[in-house]
């Protein structure tokens, strides 16, 4: 099978070992969860259950807002402890729902039983999507029913499927695609027939040898589907350097996927696109990898939504000492937490728990102009450049420069000998350039 690949880029120690290997474990309902009602790109859900209600393990407690919104629902059977303002993973506090569990047992509010989603229009299936809460698992937590009707005048051509989880440490895509194999495909399918395209490829890393294999077996008689294998390297998974490895097509600066014909989701969202359209489940749990040399147990662990970090880690054995460093993501675009009582949400892909805190802030020395930042950077940007005019407030020429094409994968800073923060500084720059457009 012919290995694919994006030009530039780096090669970060992988660290998968330490759960690559682990099937997928069913996290016991937690006593608490707190549901955040901002945890999709868009406006926040409106709450619709009041503080004392009983609720039901996938009933809607959160009702979409806008076009681009997403439906909230319980994670757990329980009551409404209180309806208020929480901190959330992001730093910010924001509205959350607070529900107390009132039994070990789990059932869903459900409409129907398992059914053939053969029957179902496209509108039927979007609509099914949406009610769900679906949003991308990878991280982006865009509404998915949104990316599934794109504007007439973006035809769609060729769907794919992220599965290369390029994020060191990670392993919740690599194990949905063994453990969950069967229902992945059918997602990949359910999708493809939503969208109307005829073909869809299945993007697996090489450092993935047994999902390339198990994914390839189970498509084998299904002849729109093709599993490509890609080089292993970092960011292989950013939308852009997956569009360009597998169909050497270039999304324009500025532009999205669907510009060139093409729409990408996730491992996670298809296989929750599945349990929503044929199981009647909606998004109240995800996949998600507690790792890292923190953590006592490293696991690949279901998670209830809103389940609080602590609980979690405690479920792994605990952390391994006082100074760990706990991220939420992978190392190069996770966040750093600062308290364990901040609950699992849907873009949760990774809790990774390092040790050693105290080297984690390393002295920032001058830039020596090496040039490495530009060497790797995938978008063919000058990050050095972009960061030192964030920094002096020249907004107008970094955006003349392509600040907002940076992806944000940490490439840059990864290289970085001086170990400038240059995400960070071209973060801020893209915000205050948005800013001055709007």
């Amino acid at each position: 099978m012919k290995v694919l690949t994006f030009r530039k880029g780096i090669h970060p120690k992988e660290f998968k070992e330490l759960t690559e290997h682990k099937p997928i474990e069913k996290l016991p309902t937690p006593k608490e969860v707190f549901i955040p009602l901002q945890q999709h790109i868009g406006s926040p859900a409106k709450a619709v259950v009041q503080k004392g209600e009983e609720v039901k393990a996938g009933q809607i407690i959160g009702e979409s807002t806008g076009f681009i919104s997403s439906y909230i629902h319980a994670s757990i059977n329980g009551k409404v402890k209180t309806i208020d303002t929480f901190l959330h993973p992001l730093g910010l506090s924001t509205q959350t729902v607070h529900i107390t569990s009132s039994e070990e047992a789990n059932p869903l509010v459900t409409d129907s039983d398992t059914k053939s989603w053969e029957s179902l229009s496209k509108e039927d299936i979007i609509s099914i999507i949406e009610k769900s809460g679906i949003v991308g698992l990878g991280g982006a937590t865009f509404p998915t029913h949104v990316k599934l009707k794109p504007p007439k005048d973006k035809p769609i051509d060729t769907f794919i499927l992220n599965g290369c989880e390029c994020e060191p440490y990670l392993t919740a895509d690599h194990r949905m695609m063994l453990d969950f194999t069967d229902k992945v495909v059918q997602g990949v399918l359910i999708i493809t027939r939503t969208l109307g395209v005829k073909k869809a490829y299945i993007g697996i890393e090489n450092n993935k040898p047994d999902a390339i294999e198990k994914m390839s077996k189970a498509t084998s008689k299904i002849p729109e589907i093709e599993v490509v294998a890609l080089k292993t390297k970092y960011p292989q998974g950013a939308e852009k350097m997956l569009i360009k490895a597998v169909l050497d097509r270039t999304v324009p600066a500025g532009g999205l996927p669907m510009d060139v014909g093409v729409v990408v989701n996730n491992v996670g969202t298809a296989l929750a696109i599945y349990e929503a359209v044929v199981e009647n489940k909606p998004l109240i749990e995800r996949v998600v990898t507690v790792t890292g040399n923190g953590i006592k147990e490293p696991k690949n662990l279901l998670i209830p939504i809103g389940t609080k970090l602590k609980d979690v880690i405690d479920y792994c054995g605990g952390l391994t000492g006082d100074n760990i460093k706990v991220i939420m993501g992978g190392p190069m675009m996770g966040i750093t937490i600062g308290s364990l009582e901040v609950p699992v949400i849907k873009g949760t892909s990774g809790i990774l728990c390092l040790k050693d805190g105290k080297n984690f802030a390393e002295t920032v020395y001058p830039c020596i102009g090496c040039g490495s930042c530009t060497r790797v950077c995938p978008m063919n940007l000058l990050p050095t450049k972009l960061a030192r005019l964030s920094e002096k407030g020249m907004w107008e020429m970094a955006n003349k420069m392509g600040i907002l094409n940076c992806i944000e994968c940490g490439s840059c800073a990864y290289v970085c000998p001086s170990h400038i923060p240059l995400v960070q500084h071209i973060k801020v720059g893209k915000f205050m350039v948005n800013q001055l457009k709007k």
